[in-house]
């Protein structure tokens, strides 16, 4: 094999599926058709979970010093304020939730970051790179790549976006609708005479909105959207519209850097697997811009995807890689129903159609009763399939966090009394809450709550695989998903 996995596609998804490889030390080549990087601003609405799996691919203080807290947006009669309102309030960080609100970072900033984080590992982005098909066998598959290379892999994976040539040779139905009769223009531009601390917004007839948001960077820069059909995409057509609602000649746009009409197209796949081929993201199921959905469900398809693919090339048995499916369907439909609904209050009007709840901030989601669970109901509070919380804690007498001892591509057992189960595998960080971890001011108890002798095992993606007092069921776990020897140790906390 040239390599152990071939990306098609250097968005996001591609991008953390390939740094999760690379740092587990799995040969991967990312590949994209583009023949430039993105400058659009699209995905830039990063929320709490999204954050969670940046700090744990090491890029999450890049991310932050790129961007911007959701901004107060007035909306105008004129040149007078009708209302003001921050699409969600944030909140305070807690013990069990450090980063509790989105996050804005343009889509082309992330991107770079998480390039140049791949690029420390040894892996560049190969663009004009387009794939032109692929055929599989027991052993890998092979791809045929434009300008007539091939490539043999031993998994493909495409997040190659929602036209993706993967997806479409697989012939996997991509299920849903597309909205003609409903666009939204979305453009980057430099503004002089608009106040950047604010998001701006008019409302024009049939509810639609014509609006500035902010974006992180720098203190001119705005994306503009607009659901109003027949608006020109071009500055002249922009700055009309602007003067026009707002009565307004003192507001100047001078610089259009990336723009878009866009259709709501609501569709996702039934199958994330077919033998060796996988897709993820946008590939796997499209999103509206609308409760900033899609980029964090791609990273996380990625997240997910990457270590189940590290286990199998270090020995796990294949059938491992079928969990990614079950896990993640479910997950897609259900925020794809977010996104839809949140659609559909634009759309109609409605008073809460800014709005953004707990719901967006994917946090919540979890794999409880999925493939990959053991729990005999140790904890009265978590179930296996949940999302592992943070809790600070003191190991050799200095302070840390949970977050810190689960970073890194390893599994981590936190063992609740001296007779709760242990597990004596490579890629494993074992840690005594007591003695190793001291829950001085029992955060920890408060986040897990776990029965004395019982022990809690934690995915290499942050979510619990076992709550269990029991060291027979717990070795019998770690023998169904965990390699007899791994290529990267685990670093402690």
């Amino acid at each position: 094999m040239e390599v152990d996995v071939l990306v098609v596609g250097a968005g996001p998804t591609g991008l953390t599926l390939a740094l999760d490889l690379a740092r587990r030390g799995v040969r991967v080549r990312v590949v994209d058709k583009a023949d430039r990087f993105s400058l659009g601003s699209r995905g830039d609405g990063i929320q709490p979970r999204t954050l969670e799996v940046f700090e744990d691919l090491g890029v999450l203080d890049e991310v932050i010093s790129a961007g911007m807290p959701p901004p107060v947006t007035r909306i105008y009669d004129g040149d007078r304020v009708v209302w003001e309102r921050r699409m969600v309030e944030p909140v305070a960080p807690r013990p069990d939730v450090p980063y509790p609100n989105v996050w804005f970072v343009p889509q082309w900033r992330t991107e770079q970051i998480l390039r140049s984080r791949l690029a420390g590992h040894g892996v560049e982005v190969v663009l004009n790179t387009g794939l032109a098909g692929f055929e599989q066998d027991q052993d890998g598959v092979t791809a045929r790549l434009e300008r007539g290379r091939t490539l043999r892999a031993a998994y493909l994976v495409g997040a190659d976006g929602g036209r993706s040539t993967v997806r479409r040779q697989l012939a996997v139905p991509f299920v849903g609708e597309t909205h003609d009769d409903i666009t939204m223009l979305l453009a980057d531009v430099r503004v002089d005479g608009l106040d950047h601390d604010y998001g701006h917004g008019w409302m024009l007839e049939g509810h639609t909105y014509f609006g500035f948001t902010p974006l992180a960077g720098g203190d001119d820069t705005f994306v503009v959207g607009t659901s109003a059909a027949g608006i020109p995409c071009t500055l002249d057509g922009l700055q009309h519209t602007l003067e026009a609602v707002s009565g307004r000649t003192d507001i100047r746009l001078r610089e259009l850097t990336w723009s878009t009409i866009w259709r709501p197209n609501i569709r996702m796949v039934q199958q994330f697997r077919v033998g060796r081929v996988f897709v993820a993201g946008d590939a796997a199921h499209v999103h509206p811009p609308t409760g900033g959905q899609g980029l964090n469900t791609g990273v996380q398809d990625g997240y997910n995807l990457g270590w189940k693919l590290g286990a199998v090339l270090d020995g796990v048995p294949d059938d491992l890689l079928d969990s990614y499916q079950a896990e993640r369907l479910p997950v897609a439909a259900r925020v794809l129903g977010i996104s839809t609904q949140l659609l559909e209050k634009h759309v109609s009007g409605a008073d809460d159609a800014f709005e953004r709840g707990e719901e967006t901030r994917q946090l919540d989601l979890s794999y409880r009763g999925g493939p990959l669970t053991l729990d005999d109901g140790s904890s009265s509070t978590l179930a296996a399939g949940d999302r592992a919380p943070d809790a600070p804690c003191l190991h050799d007498g200095r302070p840390v966090r949970l977050f810190s001892c689960y970073a890194g591509p390893h599994w981590t057992l936190l063992r609740f009394g001296s007779t709760a189960p242990t597990l004596d595998r490579p890629g494993v960080q074992s840690h005594h809450i007591g003695s190793d971890l001291v829950d001085a001011d029992h955060h920890i108890h408060d986040a897990y709550n776990v029965k004395d002798a019982a022990a809690v095992l934690v995915r290499p993606d942050g979510y619990i695989g076992v709550i269990t007092s029991q060291p027979a069921a717990l070795a019998a776990y770690a023998d169904r998903v965990m390699p007899s020897a791994s290529r990267t140790s685990p670093r402690r906390c």
